[in-house]
């Protein structure tokens, strides 16, 4: 029976976990396009505390649009800087949403 109620616990405090919502790692703001014509240009600026970043798309599933887009635009994210970077600046948008 110890066994059991044991297994039930676990179980339950799984469901548990997996239906909590993760909260986001960071807020910024999306303040424009990056419309400079070089080979490591484009994308979006954003501002994630004291730094401005690019990131380039916005993930599947994200209830955030970016065609004809009203700057600034204010969001919660998680993300992380992106190991090919080309001027330093960039990121990878993991997760998304308008605040």
């Amino acid at each position: 029976m110890k066994k059991i109620s044991s297994v039930v616990i676990l179980f339950i405090c799984c469901i548990w976990c997996s239906v909590q919502e993760h909260e986001f790692d960071s807020e910024g703001i999306i303040t424009g396009i990056d419309n400079r014509e070089c080979s490591c240009c484009g994308g979006y600026f954003i501002e994630i505390g004291d730094s401005t970043h690019r990131f380039e798309t916005v993930p599947p599933g994200s209830n955030l649009k970016l065609e004809n887009p009203d700057f600034p635009i204010y969001v919660k994210l998680d993300w992380h800087e992106d190991p090919n970077a080309c001027l330093g600046d960039e990121i990878i948008v993991e997760r998304i949403e308008r605040k």
